[in-house]
């Protein structure tokens, strides 16, 4: 795959490199992530936490964000308050961990029973909020559950990203106004999806950021295949369609809004971000 220089503006808030999918040709992966400006491994379970973390420390460019799946609720729920303190400890003592999630409501599976997921689900904002991180929203046939529990707990700290928004104008602009930017990944470009392009074009450039959420949501040019970060750049290209050119310091200055993380002379040579969490 050519990359070409535009690469090392962009972004994917979203990617779980400690995947299976990866295994085979992951320093591949690696070596071409390394590109881009920044990005986000976000783990999904208690067991999936330190590979998560130790990717994020291979490369200058990535972070991570540690939480439990809905999917995952029960397994941590049976431990009580214990997944808490572990999540808690990691985040505290790594300054690679700069976000809690991927966290929410997922009743399209239901492999987590609803109560539990709402339970899990409020406990991890509660620990986000207590440290100060943002928050990354999983939210399918969801959303007016989901919003529900984020709005009680609406304070100037609390803040986020609704990855791989998949809803209307509508619950886009209630989680914007919470304080939230919306998650764009690879379905912005399937031909059919002109709800999500719509969505972008009336929430505008200045309340989305970028994703992948690699393996899986691959873009139109890689249906049915892995998808990876630099994949990203296919989204912004869609993007540009849509909101033009300046949707790339946009986005970047998004991310900084949410991360609390800027760029430095330095770092700005090597393409990486340093962190101010």
């Amino acid at each position: 795959m050519e990359i070409g220089p535009s690469i090392k503006k962009l972004v994917d808030t979203h990617a779980h490199l400690h995947m299976n999918q990866f295994k085979h040709d992951f320093e591949n992966v690696l070596s071409r992530t390394k590109n881009l400006l920044f990005v986000l491994n976000v783990s999904t379970n208690l067991g999936d936490i330190e590979p998560t973390i130790q990717i994020a420390k291979r490369l200058p460019n990535i972070y991570a964000a540690i939480g439990i799946h809905p999917h995952d609720s029960k397994e941590a729920a049976e431990q009580g308050k214990k997944y808490l303190d572990y999540i808690e400890s990691k985040a505290t003592h790594l300054n690679k961990v700069i976000a809690i999630g991927e966290i929410g409501l997922d009743y399209y599976r239901n492999i987590s029973p609803v109560d539990v997921q709402k339970k899990v689900f409020a406990e991890q904002i509660a620990l986000a909020q207590e440290l100060g991180f943002p928050i990354i929203l999983h939210i399918r046939d969801a959303y007016e559950n989901a919003y529900d529990i984020v709005k009680t707990f609406h304070s100037d700290n609390l803040r986020g990203i609704v990855h791989s928004f998949s809803s209307d104008e509508n619950w886009a602009k209630k989680f914007v106004k919470l304080g939230f930017k919306i998650g764009i990944g690879g379905p912005v470009t399937y031909p059919k999806n002109e709800m999500l392009r719509s969505v972008v074009k009336i929430i505008g450039k200045e309340n989305i950021v970028t994703e992948t959420d690699c393996p899986y949501l691959p873009p139109q040019p890689f249906r049915g295949k892995r998808n990876e970060p630099v994949y990203v750049s296919y989204v912004y290209d869609e993007l540009i369609k849509l909101l033009g050119t300046s949707v790339l310091e946009a986005i970047w200055k998004n991310v900084q809004e949410v991360f609390k993380i800027d760029l430095s002379d330095e770092t700005e040579q090597n393409s990486g971000v340093e962190s101010k969490c």
